[in-house]
């Protein structure tokens, strides 16, 4: 190699970041990034509606007169969906200011969905809190750790004893 001169790559590179922009122009010349629409749902339409449909495809008419949007549903909440189209094509195309989406399709399944693609929504936050096991099921674990020597692992062991003691049996 020449002594002024830089190698011209600078190593590998992840085929997403060589792709990236050529994606992102694509979905600009049809008037906005499908991405945001998936990655953004449920600050875009709110966690009550994220939680019981997810948007799986946008198809473009050849007119050219603003998108299709699919979502996908339980049997259940496809009503309520139905019901609430206009609103949600709003927020939707308030993202993008101004009405990239002209229309909603519905597409709904059972709960447990299908071999391949099973449509379970998880936006919903879920609980962190754990019940506080019984005193007894405390006292017998500490009683059972009770021998041990070490702090840490009698410590250790008390928690785990009160995880064993505390399960319910099946």
């Amino acid at each position: 190699m020449a002594a002024g001169r830089k190698p011209t790559t600078r190593g590998f590179k992840q085929t997403s970041s060589l792709l990236q922009e050529r994606i992102r122009k694509a979905g600009e010349s049809r008037g906005f990034a499908v991405t945001r629409l998936l990655t953004h749902w449920p600050e875009i339409v709110g966690e009550d509606i994220a939680a019981i449909a997810r948007p799986v495809d946008v198809k473009y008419g050849r007119q050219g007169f603003g998108a299709t949007l699919s979502l996908l549903t339980t049997g259940p909440h496809a009503p309520m969906l139905e019901m609430q189209k206009e609103q949600i094509r709003a927020k939707v195309n308030s993202v993008y200011g101004y009405n990239a989406i002209s229309r909603l399709r519905i597409t709904q399944t059972a709960p447990t969905g299908f071999s391949e693609g099973q449509a379970e929504f998880t936006y919903r936050p879920k609980s962190t809190s754990k019940p506080e096991p019984k005193p007894e099921v405390v006292a017998q674990a500490q009683s059972l750790a009770a021998p041990v020597g070490d702090d840490k692992l009698r410590l250790a062991l008390e928690a785990l004893g009160r995880n064993i003691l505390s399960k319910t049996k099946r």
